[in-house]
């Protein structure tokens, strides 16, 4: 507690120990019905009030400026308030965390992860900075020190985009584990806003943060590809031989290297999988959701492969039809073929078909049986 009394930059540094910090004074599991403040004593002599956002009067309204919260206060009116806002201070600095959905979201950890919150707080206790290799979006990106979750820094749009439509994920994702219906979606289990205002120098920070699983946790992978099914400036140019799990190879280094060893999979592995893509694409499409990807990990120990969709938040905003149909023009080139960015129907039956092609199905005794008849 006290390393964040004192240094108040370092939240950028390791903005997970903020959240385990909050949520372990009192946004584990937050009485979303209370409309009440409450005055806990902690280390350092800090103060902590725990409530729900915008009940907090004059103080709390105080620590974030208002043009960044008018997208939520629209949803307070509408629906309610699902969000909760943690604080504490000392004689120097002001910290807030906001947990966005906070009793949907802790319900959805307790159907997913099957482990107590205090392990989810653990984990969020520690965290390192992580390089993110291949990501073209200029995010911040942390690891917890348990490899469990990685932590993934939202542009404000990217925020609005989620409020929107995570009372549709938390149905969509809660309804695939408890009827048992196969999902690639990378699990979001946590969206926060955490940040602190010096009152001594008068500086201030926040950062929204997005917590999801980490796919790859526990396993050492030899390659990962990040798919879209375009074949676009889709292309990571490395060593030969060195293609190793240190670069994020794309749709094209895969093409290319399928030509020699493809990726063979089982049949009911396939059958899985096919479902999975799509019903998770028609998911997605019916949101205006676009840019998604498909992570594929190879591991060589246990000859698999480790998948799930991810950056599934992108909804197809008046931006991207502008890239989209400026890129369809060639003015900017892409030798003809069709762009990245395209109508979320469209997306969805390219990823698709793309993915289907990708993993080739290995015949097994009962394969063509019955063709006949």
């Amino acid at each position: 507690v006290s390393k964040f009394n004192n240094k108040p930059h370092s939240i950028s540094k390791k903005p997970s120990g903020v959240l385990s910090f909050f949520r372990g004074t009192g946004g584990k599991s937050p009485d979303l019905s209370a409309q009440r403040k409450e005055t806990l004593r902690g280390a350092d002599s800090a103060y902590y009030q725990v409530g729900q956002t915008g009940k907090e009067g004059a103080e709390s309204q105080a620590t974030e400026p208002q043009d960044d919260v008018d997208g939520v206060d629209k949803q307070k009116k509408a629906f309610g308030n699902p969000h909760v806002e943690l604080q504490f201070s000392d004689a120097n600095a002001k910290f807030y965390c906001r947990i966005y959905y906070a009793g949907e979201f802790h319900r959805m950890r307790k159907v997913i992860l099957g482990s107590s919150e205090d392990d989810f707080i653990r984990s969020l206790a520690h965290c390192v900075p992580w390089q993110a290799r291949g990501g073209k979006s200029g995010a911040a990106f942390y690891a917890t020190e348990d490899d469990r979750f990685i932590l993934k820094q939202m542009p404000r749009l990217e925020v609005q985009s989620f409020l929107d439509f995570a009372p549709h994920y938390f149905t969509y994702i809660i309804n695939a584990v408890q009827m048992k219906r196969p999902t690639a979606l990378a699990k979001i289990l946590g969206v926060y806003r955490i940040g602190y205002k010096n009152s001594q120098n008068n500086t201030e920070k926040k950062l929204d943060l997005l917590v999801m699983e980490n796919l790859f946790y526990g396993r050492k992978m030899a390659q990962v590809f990040d798919l879209k099914g375009s074949l676009r400036n889709r292309n990571v140019k490395t060593d030969t031989g060195k293609e190793s799990c240190d670069v994020v190879l794309l749709d094209e280094n895969l093409l290319k290297m399928v030509r020699d060893n493809p990726l063979y999979i089982r049949s009911h592995c396939k059958s899985v999988l096919r479902a999975s893509i799509h019903s998770d694409s028609h998911f997605l499409s019916s949101h205006l959701i676009i840019d998604y990807s498909l992570l594929v990990g190879r591991d060589d120990t246990t000859d698999e492969l480790v998948v799930g969709i991810i950056d599934y938040i992108r909804t197809f905003t008046w931006d991207k039809k502008l890239e989209m149909v400026v890129k369809s023009t060639g003015i900017l080139g892409g030798q003809g073929k069709m762009p990245t960015v395209v109508s979320p129907e469209l997306y969805r039956t390219r990823f698709c078909e793309a993915m289907d092609k990708y993993f080739l199905m290995v015949p097994d005794h009962w394969t063509g049986l019955g063709g006949n008849c």
